[in-house]
């Protein structure tokens, strides 16, 4: 006779950048008859408790980070990236331009420039449903943008208490492994032109994601003035992802493509597929939860300079 293994989890602390981590206790009891010790009884329960190491992600907490958290400040890592991304992606730049004066073209480059920045927005839409509504903190590569995004959208007003770089990092360390060795093979000023401002727009969209969650009078004039233009997206426009159904307005670069993949349906057009194809149903066909309900910052949390 056995039984069946019983699991429990706790929360430790860790000084790391993520620093909520999850440990899993295994109890397994099991029947041991013995002959060898006469005094142990028969059908004993014997549980040896195992701890096995948690793995590197963030989980959920019941209570927000305060303003003084270190996992909102940034470490000179992060600054690190964001230095080598916005390299590369300067490099990108200025080979497009050195390489649309010494061939006389300048439309070709510039238009391909405004396909990068276009597509970005396409792409940060993509990526923002694909995390939002699919896997979990386990889920390979992924794994701490989903936990981080489901803690987004229950504590959204954390994200403009992230330091620059903290923001910025992840993102500017995918865009240097990308766009580096673009750099160093392709002259092409049209190519150079779509990588480097797609590039950008990506590595920079968690901070126009910031900026849409900020508040108009504390935000630089300029930020304003971009997003009224449509140039980057708008805090409405974002605010209306926070709400009620959770289910659109994707996109978190100029939210050009929102209204569009919205009003057609695109994404849920993928959900079907999806569950069709693989039988996998998407978090936004569940009704919400309260790890899904945003939470307004009150006094306790923020911490005083």
């Amino acid at each position: 006779m056995s039984i069946l293994p019983q699991h429990s989890h706790y929360l430790t602390r860790s000084p790391t950048h993520n620093p909520w981590h999850r440990k899993r206790i295994i109890c397994s009891a099991t029947t041991t008859t013995t002959t060898a010790k006469p005094k142990s009884s028969p059908n004993q329960l014997s549980f040896e408790p195992q701890f096995v190491a948690p793995p590197n992600l963030v989980a959920s907490t019941s209570t927000p980070p305060v303003l003084n958290d270190p996992s909102l400040q940034s470490t000179w890592s992060h600054r690190n990236w964001v230095a080598t991304g916005c390299a590369t992606v300067l490099v990108s730049l200025g080979k497009a331009i050195v390489g649309a004066g010494h061939s006389h073209i300048w439309l070709e480059p510039m238009l391909a420039g405004y396909i990068g920045y276009v597509f970005a927005d396409l792409g940060s839409g993509v990526y923002h449903w694909g995390i939002d509504n699919y896997g979990d903190g386990l889920t390979p590569f992924f794994g701490n943008q989903i936990e981080a995004f489901q803690g987004h959208h229950k504590w959204p007003w954390i994200i403009t208490r992230r330091q620059f770089a903290n923001n910025l990092h992840a993102l500017a360390r995918a865009v240097a492994f990308f766009v580096l060795p673009v750099d160093l093979v392709c002259n092409d000023p049209i190519v150079n032109a779509f990588v480097g401002v797609c590039s950008g727009c990506i590595m920079f969209s968690q901070q126009f994601h910031a900026w849409a969650h900020g508040t108009k009078s504390k935000l630089p004039p300029i930020v304003v003035a971009m997003q009224d233009a449509g140039l980057l997206v708008s805090r409405s426009q974002h605010g209306a992802h926070h709400r009620q159904p959770y289910n659109n307005n994707y996109c978190i670069v100029s939210g050009f493509w929102n209204e569009f993949l919205d009003e057609n349906k695109v994404f849920e057009a993928l959900e079907m597929a999806l569950y069709f194809k693989v039988g996998v149903r998407p978090r936004s066909w569940s009704e919400p939860t309260t790890d899904w309900t945003g939470e307004t910052e009150t006094g306790s949390q923020v911490a005083v300079k």
